[in-house]
């Protein structure tokens, strides 16, 4: 029986680079993927699955206003759906994910972000947390050691950003994951 994964952590717990590893095992046994990734995400190139170790693939670019179900039939068939950076999808894409394994019985394993900058849900993420049959969180630590849980956004000074745009891309040097503590600490102490 299939079902609906949603692997989800903060900045940095290797997401994407288990989604490719994901891929690749499905691969090595002869089955088909069907590696997507939405619009948003242009930091490695509008097609490109990328990891911070060096992995990439070419994945199927899904803007907010396509159906994913439509792509889906209109790609062929497929043993698996992989999706980095799943956050960005919009609910209804998420929805359309769950019909596919309702109506076709193939896994689809979602990889993203459950929050933002401000500790708020994305709506594909929050989406994936009511609907996914299976939610798993990929962990990755604090600079004090302690479980990350926040995508800490920082400014060109290394200060933590607390308002803006929801979604501003960036990598190493714009995030970094800390734990709660650690960034309502900090933000105390830059007021």
């Amino acid at each position: 029986m299939a079902k609906l994964y949603f692997k989800y952590g903060a900045m940095g717990s290797s997401k994407s680079a288990q989604a490719l590893i994901t891929k690749f095992n499905y691969e090595e046994q002869g089955m088909r993927c069907w590696l997507i990734k939405p619009a948003t995400d242009t930091r490695d190139g509008a097609d490109i699955v990328a990891s911070r170790i060096g992995l990439s693939a070419h994945g199927e670019v899904i803007a907010p206003e396509d159906s994913i179900g439509e792509k889906y039939q209109a790609a062929g068939w497929f043993d698996v759906i992989i999706a980095d950076e799943a956050q960005f999808f919009t609910p209804e894409q998420i929805d359309e994910l769950r019909d596919i394994v309702d109506t076709a019985d193939i896994p689809v394993l979602c990889f993203g972000l459950r929050t933002d900058f401000q500790t708020k849900f994305f709506p594909g993420a929050r989406r994936l947390m009511e609907i996914a049959d299976s939610i798993t969180e990929i962990k990755t630590i604090c600079t004090c050691g302690r479980k990350a849980v926040v995508n800490a956004r920082l400014d060109g000074s290394g200060g933590i950003v607390t308002e803006g745009e929801q979604v501003v891309l960036g990598g190493n040097d714009t995030y970094t994951a800390m734990c709660h503590k650690c960034w309502a600490e900090k933000i105390r102490l830059q007021r």
